[in-house]
């Protein structure tokens, strides 16, 4: 068994692998940044040290940085939790290549996967079922525009080294591409280095269906049954759930069957999760990813396993525990992943010290946290808090457990989604299945009368013929995956100053008569683009500039005419809410 463990992450799965490594006599240390000082996974740990920087490159990014603690404080395995480097193939080797186990595929596997475009090649020559694309190396603007023309339109970019819902775009129209494909080529190059992308058939339909595999270096491979995972936004998931529900049992072992082939395929070594697109009765591989899943406690309930104590056991050379036959599945599980973030229609993230927090507990509920009271959300990581898990005998039952406790959750002093995901447990529609990766923008407004009920303490009718709340819109629809719009409309002095405005407008107005405007920064966060110069005539919808921040890229449009007549800000930037970005003059300026 593995003796020292250094755990290169933050919050819940930092804590979670932490409490797990530790009853299993393993000595544990963590790293932090400055922002995450005091945080939760560094009391917990046995030792603590401390990382440079607060930026996630001069953190927990930070390769030599982090192989040098590792050596000097003589760990003999990393386990890297999800998201940061855990799918970096280079640091992998590199873990490899200091004589230390890295918790995870070998760095192989990891680029196998890492590279869509390969891992599309490498699943179609082994016979995993596959959507129409194209997945080539040439990256011409005319050849790219010529594919999705030959595949039809919508069609989704993607980044060849993405994940996590970043550098993703659906494009449904030829005018829309060039600015698509620049954002996901940008958006890639920033977060991966790489600027490469491909692109596939949209199933406007889909439900997002996932396999998690396990194996070992034993060449043991099997799989703990499938997730739904289709409720997101921005292509990041909201809601999971275990088993998928309505699959027909062939349906489920096909697709478990086609899993394990491809990690068996690239000789994968650990925890992974092969994600598919089911439509139609049909299902089309999407991608593999060679690492832990956010989701994975839903698995854990549904099969009575602990999947980071099989990592670890892995990882020191063990077999798996179980054989295929022996891996059963019982009963119904439902995690709503709470986030950091105000809400509709722009569920901005939100930052602060978190004054107080109340988990809700009770026997069918568990609770995986990476914060507490007394915490502080900081811009330079992304916004989950925790999550909550409700198990059951029947869906039914788990559904109506996790929107009790998502009403029980209490947290003040930043805003959260709980409220918004209780309200979408609490639709018709949900309740009877009918699940896809639209399921938000096609029942936005039967969300928004449960989000109305719930708010105002009512019983939920799941989803009455109620008009919806007036002027909720979830503002993010299919058309516009990802990149969050903020819709800019100036204010004029006078009596026009008290007009009805988009959130997160233009603020601030001059004296009577004058138009100058004030753009000001709607949260913390970097800039990464700007679009316009000191002089330039904008009209209604042109991008203005681009800012990032807890792992998202926003994008603030204008929606009327307008001249700027300056800019106060550079990219790179790091600015802070209400920091004045722009002043433009509309061009209907009386």
């Amino acid at each position: 068994m593995i003796k020292r463990l250094l755990v290169i992450n933050r919050g819940e799965i930092a804590c979670r692998i932490l409490r797990t490594a530790q009853a299993l006599g393993i000595d544990c240390a963590a790293v932090y940044s400055p922002a995450d000082r005091n945080a939760l996974h560094t009391l917990l740990a046995d030792r603590a040290f401390a990382l440079r920087g607060n930026a996630a490159s001069d953190s927990y990014l930070d390769q030599q940085q982090i192989l040098a603690i590792a050596a000097d404080w003589g760990a003999d395995a990393i386990h890297p939790g999800y998201g940061f480097l855990s799918e970096n193939s280079d640091f992998a080797r590199a873990v490899e290549n200091a004589g230390i186990r890295f918790v995870g595929p070998g760095a192989d596997a990891i680029a196998a996967m890492g590279s869509k475009a390969r891992a599309k090649q490498l699943m179609a020559e082994a016979g995993v079922p596959m959507l129409p694309g194209y997945h080539g190396d040439a990256q011409d603007v005319t050849l790219l525009r010529e594919a999705a023309q030959k595949v039809g339109y919508p069609v989704l970019l993607k980044a060849v080294s993405g994940g996590g819902g970043r550098g993703l775009r659906v494009v449904n129209a030829d005018a829309e591409f060039d600015e698509a494909l620049a954002a996901v080529q940008r958006e890639s190059q920033a977060a991966f280095g790489d600027q490469r992308v491909l692109l596939e058939k949209y199933l406007t339909q889909a439900r997002h269906v996932e396999i998690q595999v396990f194996a070992d270096d034993h060449d043991n491979c099997v799989h703990l049954h499938e997730r739904d995972c289709s409720v997101q936004r921005r292509h990041q998931k909201l809601i999971e759930e275990a088993p998928a529900p309505g699959l027909a049992e062939h349906t489920r072992e096909a697709m478990g069957a086609a899993a394990v082939r491809a990690a068996t395929s690239i000789g994968y070594s650990g925890a992974g999760t092969v994600e598919f697109l089911y439509q139609g009765g049909e299902f089309y591989f999407l991608e593999m990813n060679t690492r832990l899943q956010v989701e994975h406690p839903v698995t854990e309930c549904i099969t009575g396993l602990d999947l980071v104590e099989w990592q670890l056991r892995v990882a020191s050379g063990e077999t798996l525990p179980l054989t295929q036959a022996d891996i059963a599945r019982r009963g119904w599980a439902i995690e709503a992943r709470i986030n950091a973030e105000s809400g509709a229609p722009d569920f901005l993230p939100s930052t602060g010290l978190i004054t107080a927090l109340v988990w809700p507990q009770g026997e069918a509920l568990r609770v995986d946290a990476g914060f507490r009271s007394g915490d502080r959300v900081s811009v330079f990581y992304d916004s989950m808090l925790g999550k909550l898990i409700a198990s059951a005998p029947t869906r039914a039952e788990a559904i109506e457990e996790l929107s009790q406790a998502l009403a029980q959750l209490r947290i003040t002093g930043i805003s959260h989604n709980a409220d918004f995901l209780g309200a979408v447990l609490d639709t018709s529609a949900f309740r009877a299945a009918e699940l896809h990766t639209g399921f938000l923008t096609q029942h936005e407004d039967a969300i928004a009368v449960a989000l109305r009920r719930r708010r105002s303490g009512a019983a939920a009718p799941h989803d009455s013929g109620w008009a919806a709340l007036a002027g909720w819109r979830q503002n993010q629809g299919q058309s516009n995956t990802f990149s969050q719009q903020y819709h800019l409309r100036p204010l004029y002095a006078g009596a026009a100053a008290s007009a009805a405005t988009d959130i997160n407008t233009l603020t601030g107005t001059g004296a009577q008569g004058q138009a100058q405007q004030a753009l000001k920064a709607p949260l913390p966060g970097r800039i990464i683009k700007i679009h316009v110069a000191a002089g330039d005539s904008v009209v209604a919808g042109q991008p203005l500039l681009v800012m990032e921040a807890m792992k998202m890229e926003h994008t603030l449009k204008a929606s009327a005419d307008a001249s700027i007549e300056a800019v106060h800000c550079d990219t790179d930037d790091m600015v802070q809410p209400d920091q004045l970005l722009m002043a433009f003059v509309a061009s209907d300026a009386p």
